[in-house]
């Protein structure tokens, strides 16, 4: 049985907004719900990116049984992973349970903002690797301290740990990060359907773990105008991991996706109100060998006509057909 989830996209919603979705979300039967971690929008159409982690902790208190799950937070340059490990594990105490951490080497358009560069990506996974650890390392209680390649910890300790720490799952999109992911993750994360990521992090020791996926969708019952959305805030999706990474600022993903036509993000992107074309967008994961996929529903003042279609509509039929 896959799970159908949520995404809180930080891009396209101010905060207060993101919380009331989610709680619409958790009303109308989604099983899970994820949170992008962004300093800055893809496209300057989005116009948002509040602070993450503020929304998780009213999205935990405004919730009582949605799971929810940063997708995903770099803990390697913004943020300093013993950081991320005191908000993961409060996180996790303010939701009674319900969280999961989801962390990624990073895309320079957030993390430019501190001014450390952008590495290359061995270097990133390197650091990626060393985060995890400490974070890890926090979660389970004592004192840490660590003088690594690219971190130092001196004597921390987090003093309010929940009696389970947070899985944590990892970002992949290529044979190095799954590596990473199968030797230190209790959950995959990925943006494409493709089956040789699974393959790779299950034989890099994630057989039986949970994978997780995202799927961008447009619903209206005007197709036109869902495509015309879609076009305007999401034609960056189709750039690939290895574009979206390195981009340093909204003007960089509008300039790379000028020639970015409709009919190519219609092409791409499940638009309009048939709930078949939507169920087909989310298949490939399913094949591919996913148990979790989450929706991005594109548009913040779409959210609530998409809501409410899928409860009576959307996630029937994906659970009619996938399950």
């Amino acid at each position: 049985m896959v799970r159908i989830g949520y995404t809180m996209m930080t891009e396209q919603a101010g905060p207060r907004e993101l919380v009331q979705h989610v709680v619409r979300a958790e009303k109308v039967g989604f099983d899970f719900s994820v949170t992008s971690d962004h300093y800055f929008p893809w496209l300057r159409s989005q116009g948002h990116a509040p602070y993450a982690w503020s929304v998780l902790g009213a999205a935990a208190q405004a919730t009582s049984r949605i799971p929810l799950m940063t997708y995903v937070t770099c803990p390697t340059f913004r943020y300093h992973p013993a950081v991320v490990a005191q908000k993961a594990a409060t996180v996790q105490l303010l939701s009674e349970g319900r969280f999961r951490l989801g962390l990624g080497a990073g895309e320079n358009l957030n993390e430019h903002v501190v001014g450390g560069g952008w590495p290359s990506a061995d270097v990133r996974h390197a650091r990626l690797r060393e985060a995890v650890e400490i974070i890890r390392a926090l979660l389970h209680g004592g004192h840490v301290t660590r003088h690594g390649e690219h971190f130092d910890v001196e004597s921390a300790k987090l003093w309010d740990l929940p009696d389970q720490p947070p899985p944590l799952g990892i970002a992949v999109s290529g044979e190095q990060s799954c590596e990473l992911a199968g030797q230190l993750a209790d959950l995959v994360i990925a943006t494409e359907p493709k089956a040789g990521l699974v393959e790779a992090f299950e034989r890099h020791g994630g057989h039986g773990k949970p994978r997780v996926g995202q799927v961008p969708v447009c619903y209206d019952t005007d197709r036109d105008a869902a495509v015309a959305r879609a076009h305007d805030q999401f034609r960056w999706f189709g750039c690939g991991w290895k574009v979206n990474s390195e981009l340093p600022h909204p003007d960089s993903f509008a300039q790379a996706t000028q020639f970015v036509t409709p009919e190519d993000v219609a092409g791409a992107i499940a638009c309009g109100d048939d709930p078949e074309v939507f169920v087909e967008a989310v298949r490939p994961f399913v094949d591919a060998g996913f148990t979790e996929v989450a929706l991005v529903q594109i548009g913040g003042e779409a959210q609530e006509p998409f809501l409410d279609w899928s409860a009576k509509t959307l996630l029937p039929a994906l659970h009619d057909a996938l399950d």
